[in-house]
């Protein structure tokens, strides 16, 4: 009788178990998929920048010596990928015109020329990559519509503040309309104008398409990736995830894909993940940016640090304080990770592209060790990605 009951339970279990395999399936597979990188790859990943505030040559040039005074073991210095806004609205000149119509102003302006120059000076010194972040840091229609019946939004406007992170979230999504929540898609024909836009914009200005492109607020869908793709992006920033609305809150919503680092999109393009933050104005320091890489090396994966570019304007106190951990954050990772990885963005994508022999482990017993790490934090998530 005790030996039934026994053979019961184990068949019990053994068919708990094949349906728990069958049911994530698709989790499971993802993430044997994803290659395990050999050594960390650590990247520092900046947005917003763009037209605005004066000092942000000085800051980003400052920002370029700190990062020129550390290399990892082959001699390269840390990057920091610049997501690059190509435009804001032009506030008196929409105010001029009564809220008619919308017009911009661009990064060609000649009040930005000396941030191009930094740009450009940063890229060719290898401690600056240029990332595609938009055209604009929000869908122009929508803007100007709340433009015309939303009060943060005038006042944003009258005050010449050409800081689009302090529009409302909702506002600051490019590739919906937020000015109704829930929010409505935009048609397939408005992305892809939009997109080819940009794209041609990035390439006058810096001689060539963006090989990576930063979905602002990370809210964006498939149909933008094929615009991008068809223009000449190579590589997607993500989240982990494709949140395509925002929902009747306002809130980042509409998942329809989970993301590993190196799969394929839409049109091609290639996929990375960044999910880590260093933002020491909200409290995100050197001590925990090295937690979370700990992580990120543990489990075989690349460590995208998100850092938006307030951290480093305004009052020459935070920029200080921003810089010091900056520099903190770069000691400690060279003291504890002494193989690290520098590189671009661009180049940790082309490296999954071609499955890079030398940065990704062959060995299936080692990689079968970080598989089960990895279904261990799914597990801890309710293997939901």
């Amino acid at each position: 009788m005790h030996t039934l009951l026994l053979l019961l339970l184990l068949l019990a279990a053994g068919a708990a178990g094949s349906f728990l395999v069958w049911r994530y399936r698709t989790v499971l597979i993802r993430h044997w998929r994803e290659p395990v990188l050999r050594d960390p790859v650590v990247i520092i990943e900046s947005d917003d920048w763009g037209p605005g505030p004066s000092e942000q040559a000085e800051r980003l040039a400052a920002i370029g010596e700190t990062l020129s005074r550390y290399q990892d073991a082959s001699g390269r210095y840390p990057v920091m990928t610049v997501g690059l806004v190509l435009a804001v609205p032009d506030a008196a000149a929409i105010r001029h015109g009564d809220f008619a119509h919308y017009q911009r102003r661009t990064l060609a302006d000649s009040r930005d020329a000396e941030l191009l120059t930094t740009l450009r000076d940063g890229v060719r010194r290898g401690v600056l990559a240029l990332q595609l972040h938009g055209l604009e840091h929000l869908w122009p229609p929508a803007f100007m519509k709340l433009a015309r019946q939303d009060g943060a939004v005038r006042r944003w406007l009258e005050s010449d503040d050409a800081a689009t992170e302090t529009l409302p979230p909702a506002v600051q999504s490019r590739w919906i309309d937020g000015s109704t929540l829930p929010s409505p898609p935009l048609s397939a024909s408005a992305i892809q104008s939009a997109a080819r836009e940009e794209v041609a914009a990035f390439a006058r200005l810096f001689g060539g398409p963006p090989a990576v492109a930063v979905p602002p607020t990370f809210i964006w869908n498939a149909e933008v990736e094929r615009a991008w793709a068809a223009a000449g992006v190579r590589f997607v920033v993500t989240p982990g995830r494709r949140n395509t609305r925002r929902n009747a809150q306002g809130q980042p919503d509409g998942v329809d894909r989970w993301i590993a680092n190196g799969e394929s999109g839409a049109g091609g393009v290639r996929y990375l993940v960044r999910d880590l933050y260093f933002e020491p104005t909200f409290g995100h320091q050197a001590e925990s940016a090295l937690a979370a890489i700990r992580e990120r090396v543990r489990l075989g994966r690349p460590a995208l640090l998100e850092t938006h570019r307030f951290n480093f304007l305004g009052a020459a106190a935070v920029f200080a304080s921003s810089r010091r951990e900056l520099e903190r954050l770069l000691a400690g990772l060279l003291r504890e990770f002494p193989t690290v990885r520098f590189m671009s963005t661009e180049e940790l994508g082309e490296a999954y592209r071609r499955g890079d022999a030398e940065l990704f482990e062959q060995r299936w017993t080692v990689r079968m060790q970080v598989w089960l790490r990895r279904l261990g934090i799914l597990g801890r998530l309710g293997l939901k990605t």
